[in-house]
């Protein structure tokens, strides 16, 4: 049994998938069952909450591998540790631990550090494990949609700076290895994209894609703030958000890997290839 938290989430939906076509036996986390119901047919659904750790423990129960995601936040670390504390009370053997790139790096602005300690304790847990440190999500371009339909500029916090961009089933399908695979054990993947990225890039390539020009707005980091706090967010994941972006413009995360190639045998997608397989969350 694979026990997968952040079972609703993008990379949750896909490894979900991609276990169960293999004919893996998959149990799936969620504090809301009820946006569980396009999983695949015959994955197990268990509803279970990081802060509850009764519902963890019962949630694990049986399992034998696990796959560790939490929404970044000041609280990742507590998750973490709640839900490996279930996972070795339960005799899972295996868990694969979703971080982010550059954890664990100094640099010269400060990001939140959210996932160090939990990939610390995952190191000192005594399960064998696998950290996967993806980039920048392809699927983060979704949130241009409506930009896009509506045929106004993308707002671009973060210049001209270029991030290996990575197709969000590539790191599915390299956590699908390590959760099915003792090969991987110990290792920490660094999973991008094929080529280094910035936002302008991504919208050429977009509008290649919707055969049109998609445009690029400068957005100064200081409205950026403003906007993702009138949404409502942390002001701890508001702040981590706006430094990030301007790690990204300065050239903090130009980095590139060979990471998907070593463990699928196959390179990393395009964004490219990425865009044109969701071209119709673009076009209405």
């Amino acid at each position: 049994m694979i026990f997968i938290t952040g079972a609703t989430g993008t990379i949750g939906r896909e490894l979900i998938r991609i276990l169960a076509a293999g004919g893996e036996k998959v149990r799936a986390m969620t504090r809301n069952p009820a946006n569980a119901t396009s999983l695949p047919a015959g994955v197990e659904v268990v509803r279970a909450d990081f802060t509850d750790p009764a519902s963890l423990a019962k949630a694990v129960e049986g399992a034998t591998a696990m796959f560790m995601l939490t929404a970044p936040g000041p609280w990742v670390v507590q998750h973490d540790e709640a839900m490996l504390a279930a996972a070795r009370s339960a005799g899972v053997r295996t868990v694969v631990k979703l971080s982010a790139i550059g954890t664990g790096e100094k640099t010269d602005v400060e990001v939140g550090d959210w996932h160090l300690p939990g990939e610390e304790a995952v190191r000192s847990s005594g399960l064998a494990w696998t950290v996967l440190r993806p980039s920048s999500f392809a699927s983060n371009a979704l949130r241009w949609a409506d930009a896009i339909r509506a045929g106004t500029p993308i707002p671009n916090p973060m210049g001209t700076g270029v991030q290996g961009v990575v197709d969000p089933g590539d790191v599915a399908e390299v956590a699908a290895r390590a959760l099915t695979s003792p090969d991987h054990d110990g290792q920490v993947y660094t999973v991008t994209g094929p080529e280094l990225l910035s936002v302008p890039d991504m919208a050429e390539q977009l509008g290649h894609v919707l055969g049109r020009t998609v445009e690029t707005v400068h957005l100064p980091l200081d409205d950026y703030r403003d906007r993702l706090s009138a949404a409502g967010l942390d002001p701890a994941f508001v702040a981590t958000a706006v430094n990030g972006a301007r790690l990204v413009a300065e050239g903090g995360n130009a980095t590139l890997t060979g990471d998907v190639e070593r463990v699928l045998g196959r390179p990393a997608r395009t964004f490219s290839a990425w865009a044109q397989g969701h071209r119709t969350a673009f076009t209405g």
